[in-house]
């Protein structure tokens, strides 16, 4: 294809994506064949028809998650009815066809397909140029395909007659230019399989690096996964020492290849300048290459590009699409746990706030922890149990711990941890097997002793049938319990239940009830639920921008915001320009976090792989899409580049925006201070003492912290106001108005002779 050909079709893509025309996904899609560790580090791709499916009319619900069919109004389920009926009434006119031409069409077809179907030619042997013969018998053994068997080589070849041994008669069926490469691709698989294979079963650093060999000489053999991994390796510097040269090339050649997760990296190396000219233009349209092949991190970055306007004209009905299609798969992976725990932690929070908490536990409290867990402490066993049972504030998931943990637990009699046991046993791992009879017995117990997670974890059973007949009315009953005292999981399922009409009277207003005091509780599927009900206007007033909300709400959720944890790890380990390159491929994604982070990274110049000159602007752009996304700090950050001009031109009027919108929007202290010396200075504004004052007065309410500086720019404020009023009146003017015989006495002036 020529490079015009190649630019057409690339607009053509960009037109049917800014189109909407992709529809959502309704269907879980298939499991990675690599399994979560490949989902975890870089993203998963659908396959075309996962993408492309159609659904049946109407909704249902999976573990409290609803499958809404791409926002379909009545009208138009009535107008798939009317087509569907249509469809019916011409398949029934088939079926009225005589059964003997039906069969003659039958035969036909069989003998074209016969025909089309290709020959397997002999290669060389005793019967060069013969047709294949299957099956052939050889070794008393009947083969229906080529074989290696008896060649020491490996070489695949066929007999040209039934009997091998008879007849003598055979041929190669692959020259030796193709033996050999399907033999090197088999060795590149083989040693693939051996670094995959170690990655996945070791959590020590240096056996991940010995698995990144294997996976390095695979790729060097032009194994496509194997180029992949390594690839993002080379990215991000994980395992392997950073080389972003050598990782586009990879991505290049993958590319080439047609790798979605090759094209989705090469547009984020264009986005942001890395190892190339920065391109917009370019990014956009390899992005959306890699949207069409499947790729899930693609779709997320052009949802988040659509929302915001980044790069192209902005479009929420674009953005939804986009967003929807990754919120289902994100949502078909979540369990009833809630989901993956996401850490936000802000280095620019961290720095300006050393004792706030970034929501990580020190590794001495852990210990301390443990300790009392050892020692027979319940609340300490049960906490630590839910810690490793999700993960997350710097502990790593680990099933078989909780397990332990909720095991000593229970045997104490906690309730909590019998309902945490009965849901390990409900949903099954490699460490606890799925057993519904075990389920109930702890979901009973604790239930028995009021607990909601037991109470919830019954009316599950009762709901899907799990150990248990089928009884909704038991089922409601238990959630309606659970959702009382507060349970997110209650919450959820009783507002599946309203919402389908399962065991009571479908009502969309208490579904929305429901539905929202999960999301509360933080659980990612009421977020899912409430964003397909906005979405299609299903007991609410349509809102596309509310929908787009929840949509990257969940989205943020999947296995892909791992690499926030990684990113934070890297950069606290000293290796900034690692965490520079993850962060801000995931600010690509519209992670907030994310490009405040990268945005404070290379504001610190401590991303030696980003050109002096070039750090300040992109540090701009990237506060520019935080504070666009509500982060205070940034919106400051902003007025002050304009302020002294970082990145771009001394500009003392949008400096004063920004101050002014983090003031009212935000009620920032640290903007109105800002807003007060402006105002004192007369910079980007008019001269104003009185309205200084009252920033500086407002600064000092909304923080105790600055107190102390408006204290000291008020005693300033105080000398110039004074100054300034001395030097407005006129002195002998005041001397004039002064009787002095009667302030000082008469013949005042002779006093000093």
């Amino acid at each position: 294809m020529g490079r015009r050909a190649c630019w057409v079709a690339a607009v053509l893509c960009l037109a049917v994506l800014s189109a909407g025309v992709l529809p959502a996904v309704g269907a879980l899609p298939a499991a990675d064949e690599e399994g979560n560790q490949d989902e975890s580090l870089e993203s998963k791709t659908l396959s075309a028809e996962d993408q492309v499916k159609d659904h049946s009319t109407g909704t249902r619900v999976v573990a409290g998650q609803i499958f809404l069919e791409s926002g379909k109004s009545d009208s138009q389920s009535e107008n798939e009815e009317n087509f569907h009926s249509q469809e019916e009434e011409k398949e029934n006119s088939l079926e009225e066809l005589n059964s003997l031409e039906m069969s003659n069409l039958l035969n036909k077809d069989l003998e074209e397909a016969e025909i089309q179907s290709p020959v397997l030619t002999a290669i060389g042997g005793t019967a060069d140029g013969e047709p294949c013969h299957f099956p052939f018998l050889f070794m008393e053994k009947e083969y229906a395909e080529c074989t290696a068997d008896g060649r020491e080589d490996g070489r695949l070849w066929c007999a040209t007659t039934y009997d091998y041994k008879k007849d003598q008669k055979w041929g190669f069926c692959e020259s030796e230019e193709q033996s050999n490469k399907r033999r090197q691709m088999q060795e590149a698989e083989d040693v693939y399989q051996i670094g995959m294979k170690i990655l996945n079963e070791s959590s020590k650093k240096a056996q991940k690096k010995v698995a990144y060999q294997y996976l390095l000489k695979a790729a060097d053999m032009n194994h496509t996964k194997a180029m992949e991994k390594v690839s993002y390796a080379l990215l991000f510097g994980d395992y392997l020492k950073q080389n972003i040269p050598a990782s586009k090339e990879l991505f290049e050649k993958l590319t080439e290849e047609g790798s979605p997760k090759g094209q989705m990296a090469l547009g984020f190396l264009y986005a942001s300048g890395l190892g190339v000219n920065s391109s917009q233009a370019k990014a956009l349209v390899y992005y959306t290459f890699g949207a069409l092949g499947g790729n899930l991190i693609a779709h997320m970055i052009l949802g988040y590009r659509y929302w915001a306007g980044i790069g192209v004209l902005q479009s929420c009905e674009s953005a939804l699409t986009h967003y929807r299609l990754v919120a289902n798969h994100v949502a078909s992976d979540i369990s009833l746990t809630g989901g993956t725990v996401v850490q936000r932690i802000r280095l620019a929070d961290e720095v300006e706030n050393p004792g706030m908490a970034s929501g990580m536990l020190e590794e001495d409290l852990i210990q301390y922890y443990q300790f009392l867990a050892e020692k027979g402490d319940v609340q300490a066993q049960v906490g630590l149990g839910q810690l490793h049972l999700h993960g997350g504030r710097g502990v790593e998931q680990n099933h078989q711990r909780a397990f332990e943990y909720f095991n000593q637990a229970a045997n104490a009699g906690n309730s909590h941890a019998m309902a945490f046991l009965g849901k390990m046993y409900s949903e099954g791992s490699d460490v606890v097997p799925q057993s519904n009879e075990t389920a109930l017995q702890y979901f009973k117990k604790a239930a028995d002793m009021g607990n909601p997670v037991g109470q919830s974890g019954l009316g599950m059973a009762y709901l899907y049938g799990r150990g248990v007949p089928v009884n909704y009315e038991l089922a409601l009953k238990y959630f309606q319990k659970a959702a009382e005292q507060g349970w997110v999981d209650g919450q959820l399922q009783l507002g599946s239940m309203y919402y389908n009409g399962i065991g009571v009277k479908k009502d969309y207003k208490q579904a929305l009830k429901y539905f929202n005091l999960a999301s509360q509780g933080g659980h990612i599927l009421a977020f899912y639920n409430l964003a397909q009900m906005h979405a299609t206007g299903t007991g609410v007033m349509r809102s596309c921008h509310t929908a787009v909300e929840l949509f990257k709400n969940v989205c943020e959720r999947g296995r892909w915001s791992e690499r926030l944890m990684t990113a934070y790890n890297s950069y606290k380990d000293g290796d900034s320009n690692s965490a520079v390159v993850q962060y801000l491929l995931l600010a690509e994604q519209g992670y907030e976090v994310a490009q405040s982070n990268a945005a404070f990274i290379l504001d610190q110049k401590e991303a030696s792989i980003v050109g002096e000159n070039e750090t300040y602007p992109r540090a701009l752009l990237h506060w520019n899409r935080a504070a666009s996304q509500g982060y205070t700090v940034a919106r400051i950050k902003l007025g002050d580049y304009h302020f002294y001009g970082f990145g771009t031109d001394v500009d003392y009027e949008t400096a004063f925006i920004h101050y002014r919108l983090a003031s009212e929007q935000q009620h920032s202290a640290q903007a109105m201070f800002n807003l007060g010396y402006m105002h004192e200075k007369g910079l980007g504004i008019k001269q104003d003492i009185h309205l200084a004052k009252r920033f500086y007065d407002m600064a000092a309410e909304a923080s105790p912290d600055a107190q102390v500086p408006v204290f000291l720019a008020l005693c300033k404020l105080g000398v110039i106001y004074s100054l300034q009023y001395i030097r407005e009146i006129n002195i002998r003017e005041v001397f004039s108005h002064i009787d002095m015989d009667q302030l000082l006495g008469p013949e005042w002036d002779r006093l000093g002779l």
